[in-house]
């Protein structure tokens, strides 16, 4: 049985479903002005309210995308902190660096709220400080608390890519939320063990984010990628093995991809990266796609899913 999550510390409520801009920042291949802007229109129209993105997503790209993004309601906006970009002398994306002073904190996101065209955000990461536990307790963490306190953002957040030291902050510091990517998959189950439960307890939302470990759970196809590099073979063979037995109940491998995370109480929202609007409408029907409880209970016998998430569901 999973823990039963305390109430959540988020003073509002997160979409199940957001977008994650990195795609639309440039990651991996360029994505055009054009089909950026049409990418988040697709986003609008399939109604996805939450947009995740961050100053180092296409050095400032992403958020000036997004932020010429009309929507009406406004969307739930989260971007991140911790690294300050320097253009070169002739103005083009130079070197990111790190910088967890809160000066920097404060004008990195000065720097997002102009790119966005916002006032205030409505959380704001601190983006891979895995490495920097001194800094975040002696200037990032009161800095966030400040800005919260100014209203210039509504939730304080880390975000990173291991659950481990993202448990550690959670012990420590009072989060509202957190984003953990691609610890929480159908082939990787690293979240459950510690970050999870602590979560629930303390009441920190969690957003999940790499639901498809960087394209393999997608399409287990020749050549996919899995966590930012190309999909080793026994990777391969297990992301296959899935979309079979997907394929048994006709269910596409990435419904059930993005729901399983959701299985989990202390989930509040998943997050894609799409880079046109073909992707952002594929996903969003992928998340709607009724996935019955027998494959659940099957994918649970070959290992994708752990049993305890399944209790209480019929089967």
């Amino acid at each position: 049985m999973t823990d039963r999550p305390a109430a959540n510390r988020l003073p509002f409520t997160l979409p199940r479903l957001g977008l994650g801009t990195a795609p639309l920042g440039g990651l991996f291949e360029e994505v055009s002005e054009e089909e950026a802007a049409a990418t988040l229109t697709a986003a609008t129209e399939a109604g996805i309210t939450y947009f995740d993105t961050a100053p180092r997503y296409g050095h400032g790209l992403a958020e000036q995308r997004l932020g010429r993004l009309s929507a009406d309601p406004a969307p739930v906006i989260s971007t991140k902190t911790g690294w300050l970009l320097r253009p070169r002398p002739d103005g083009s994306p130079g070197e990111v660096i790190t910088d967890w002073t809160e000066r920097g904190i404060r004008e990195s996101l000065e720097a997002s709220l102009t790119r966005l065209g916002r006032s205030a955000v409505d959380i704001l990461y601190l983006h891979d400080p895995d490495n920097y536990p001194d800094e975040i307790r002696r200037t990032a963490y009161p800095a966030v608390r400040r800005l919260r306190e100014e209203g210039l953002i509504r939730a304080i957040g880390f975000g990173m890519n291991h659950s481990g030291p993202l448990a550690a902050y959670v012990e420590e510091f009072e989060v509202d939320v957190v984003l953990i990517a691609g610890r929480l998959s159908l082939l990787d189950h690293e979240a459950l063990t510690t970050l999870l439960p602590l979560c629930a307890r303390t009441g920190t939302a969690v957003v999940v984010g790499g639901v498809f470990n960087t394209g393999l759970l997608a399409d287990p196809a020749p050549g996919a990628m899995f966590n930012y590099r190309p999909a080793p073979a026994h990777a391969l063979e297990r992301a296959r093995q899935c979309r079979a037995l997907c394929d048994a109940y006709d269910v596409p491998l990435p419904a059930a991809a993005i729901q399983f995370p959701l299985l989990h109480p202390a989930v509040s929202s998943v997050v894609l990266g799409c880079r046109s609007a073909a992707e952002v409408t594929a996903n969003a029907a992928a998340a709607r796609f009724p996935v019955p409880d027998e494959l659940w209970q099957r994918l649970a016998r070959n290992g994708f899913v752990p049993e305890q998430l399944l209790a209480g569901r019929a089967g």
